[in-house]
């Protein structure tokens, strides 16, 4: 029996959370927002998967969605796992689409989340949460997920094949770890840009109360701002627990080696795109100058031949892959076997409306097939917009706990779809 999709619905939802500053650092300052997809199919569930913007992005993205809609339209979820890399450069290079990346910004953003709802209703049919069907599969079928197209230099199929049947080895082991304790995790929510110091000292003291032992700042405002909030935060977790640190981007290589040391008497254990995204030489002479500080970043690079020269350059000590930034799940698998073949740990970046729900699934799976340890790995934590999800994250004594319901975790509650739909709903009247 197959399964045909038949029509791709496409929704602009934006949350309001500019208002408080929630999700602020040194260059956004926006309303969480999601472009969301469902794959409609002749019977069969529903498949759901979204792109995370930050307000009026969703302009762009809605467009690009439907734009791309016409290469799921009418197909099986069995014809497209029969060629999974046609399927996914389909969508990616799109020859009247292409000129616009190629596989880069919106219409990349775009296929991810068109991706991303293929394998949720892959994962659905399955009767599986997306990490125990990605555990399950067999080298050869993630393999043939792969596009090694421009990173064959790197990492080959074969290499590929011999990490993930490897990773055979010892799985039921570590899942029975996992779902003993659940998968380390930081939070975010204490260190803001643009909550003031009381409020970050009052939430940084609630998150140590609550098991937090792991906790993200964001600093590239004025530096002495940035220093006198680190001191805040460092002081109310104590000196054993682990501080990141965050600039998104804002400093030139020269004034982010400046910065950070300054800010190393807080002990960072990370800093996190300290430059721009794309400047993969500019963070391998940061992470040479702030070493033993480690560079980490991703969520906004753009593919993963970025990723490539990034760990080729010695450029990062953690990859912080975006589930949704990057071409979806076909190209994350991409990232998670060069991050192993390099020996770079994977933390992804889950800071924005959905985000959480989705890589949660991508780091369970990363420790039971590619990465298999949990040293240096943790998955980042934003307490906003869960109750928007019908099957929110589940968080405990500052653990990811395991998904237990078919899918990608990204279905949207209809009543938040029509609440916060732009522009038509309450939420924005």
């Amino acid at each position: 029996m197959t399964t045909r999709i038949t029509a791709v619905d496409v929704h602009d939802v934006r949350f309001p959370t500019a208002a408080e500053a929630d999700g602020s650092d040194a260059i956004n300052r926006g309303d969480y927002s999601a472009t969301y997809v469902e794959l409609r199919t002749d019977g069969g569930p529903t498949g759901a998967g979204l792109t995370f913007t930050n307000g009026r992005g969703n302009e762009l993205t809605v467009g690009a969605v439907k734009a791309l809609a016409h290469h799921v339209e009418g197909r099986t979820v069995e014809e497209i796992f029969a060629a999974p890399v046609a399927f996914w450069r389909s969508l990616t290079a799109d020859p009247q689409l292409r000129w616009l990346g190629p596989e880069k910004g919106v219409i990349h953003m775009a296929a991810g989340a068109v991706v991303n709802a293929v394998w949720d209703l892959r994962a659905r049919l399955a009767d599986r949460p997306l990490w125990q069907l990605l555990a399950e599969m067999s080298a050869d079928e993630l393999v043939a997920a792969v596009d090694f197209r421009h990173i064959s230099d790197a990492i080959t199929p074969a290499e590929a094949h011999a990490i993930l049947t490897e990773g055979e080895k010892g799985l039921d082991e570590r899942l029975d770890l996992l779902r003993e304790q659940g998968f380390p995790a930081y939070t975010t929510s204490v260190g803001w840009l643009g909550y003031p110091d009381d409020k970050v000292r009052a939430l940084t003291r609630a998150a140590v109360a609550e098991g937090w032992r792991a906790v993200k700042m964001k600093v590239g405002g004025p530096i002495e701002d940035d220093v006198r909030r680190a001191g805040i935060i460092r002081a109310e977790i104590g000196p054993d627990a682990l501080l990141m640190m965050d600039a998104n981007q804002v400093w030139d290589v020269d004034e982010a080696v400046s910065n950070m040391e300054r800010l190393r008497a807080f002990d960072p254990y990370w800093i996190e795109e300290p430059t721009h995204a794309d400047d993969v030489l500019g963070h391998a002479r940061v992470a040479e100058a702030v070493a033993p500080i480690r560079v980490a970043t991703g969520e906004v690079a753009a593919n993963r031949v970025i990723f490539k020269q990034l760990l080729q350059a010695d450029a990062i000590g953690v990859c912080q892959v975006d589930a949704c930034r990057v071409g979806g799940v076909n190209e994350v698998l991409s990232i998670l076997l060069l991050a192993a073949k390099f020996g770079v740990p994977v933390c992804p970046h889950a800071g924005g409306v959905g985000l959480c729900e989705y890589v949660q699934h991508l780091a369970i799976f990363d420790f039971l097939r590619v990465g298999r340890s949990l040293d240096g790995r943790m998955v980042e934590y934003v307490d906003h917009l869960h109750e928007h999800f019908t099957d929110p994250v589940r968080v405990e004594g500052g653990h990811y706990l395991l998904p237990e319901k078919p899918g990608y975790s990204v279905e949207m509650r209809p009543e938040s779809i029509a609440h916060y739909g732009f522009p038509d709903g309450p939420a924005w009247r």
